[in-house]
């Protein structure tokens, strides 16, 4: 590996760790919320904070060099693809309430 890809390499870690940190961040800061809400809106926030967690672990992974850009992409639409699905779920059971 040359300087540059090394060096490289580490930026793209120290990002990859920053993006985690970011997460952890939003996750710490939503957790008081959490208690205060009703047991169905609790189970779904956790839902959703889990997802987040997960998502800033991969970017550790990554920045260990234990996954490639390649596998983080796939996972992180993987994240968003069951955030999304949480929030669809989240809607239709708003409706259903409403009913």
């Amino acid at each position: 590996m040359s300087f540059s890809t090394k060096s490289k390499a580490r930026l793209r870690g120290r990002k990859a760790l920053r993006a985690a940190e970011m997460l952890d961040e939003v996750v710490d800061s939503q957790l008081p919320l959490v208690t205060e809400l009703s047991e169905t809106s609790r189970r779904r926030s956790a839902d959703y904070l889990s997802e987040l967690v997960m998502l800033a672990q991969d970017y550790r992974h990554y920045a260990a060099g234990w996954i490639d850009h390649e596998e983080l992409q796939r996972r992180g639409n993987a994240a968003v693809a069951r955030l999304e699905q949480l929030s669809q779920e989240r809607r239709a059971a708003a409706l259903t309430e409403q009913e």
